[in-house]
């Protein structure tokens, strides 16, 4: 990322950010709510579209229709607040959605949800829903993601969930970044940033 900058009408979310985060390395990003910790992970996806500087992964812009649909391809997502649906999708359907079911299925057995592949994603808990689009993108990565991004990926679990969870997010073969208030997942990361006001610091661990 170089000068990157995002803005929600005319209040600035992102400012002028530079990030660098090499293959393999685990990042977490902290700080407060709004200080524009998702805005940053949804501009990198492309959901965002930044209002100046860059974003490169795996050196790929999104130029084109074809650089966009590998960015959608490179970069596995766990949102915030995963969302059922207007018209919820069988719980299997979102693990085979992620181009490697098998993977997924075996991912939603080792997070205690793969039992639920045949109900609706409305039916089940916050918890329940958030392991399952875990599971999701570690179907990805098993599809060639190389990039999983995570905005809150323990927030809906207990204690024990969020142990395990951590775990699995941080010994998975790829580059990761998660925005967490989760002390315990950040600890299990290479480097800790902390975003205030659009801005990023390293926090020393």
């Amino acid at each position: 990322m170089r000068g990157v900058t995002c803005g929600h009408g005319r209040v600035v979310a992102v400012d002028g950010v530079d990030l660098e985060v090499a293959a393999g390395e685990r990042v977490a990003l902290t700080g407060t709510n709004g200080s524009g910790k998702s805005t940053l992970l949804r501009a990198v996806l492309g959901l965002h579209r930044p209002a100046a500087g860059s974003i490169l992964v795996g050196g790929r812009g999104t130029a084109s229709a074809a650089d966009r649909a590998w960015r959608r391809r490179a970069c596995a997502w766990v949102p915030q607040k995963p969302a059922a649906g207007r018209f919820p999708l069988l719980a299997g359907e979102l693990l085979d959605s992620g181009g490697a079911p098998e993977q997924a299925a075996d991912a939603a057995r080792a997070l205690g949800v793969g039992d639920l592949r045949r109900q609706a994603l409305d039916t089940l808990s916050g918890g329940q829903l958030q392991r399952m689009y875990l599971a999701r993108a570690i179907g990805c990565v098993g599809a060639g993601a190389g990039v999983l991004l995570a905005d809150e990926p323990t927030a809906a679990l207990d204690f024990a969930g969020q142990e395990e969870a951590a775990a699995v997010l941080t010994a998975l073969p790829v580059t990761v970044v998660v925005v967490t208030h989760d002390r315990a997942l950040a600890s299990r990361c290479d480097r800790v940033l902390d975003m205030a006001a659009g801005r990023l610091r390293e926090v020393e661990l």
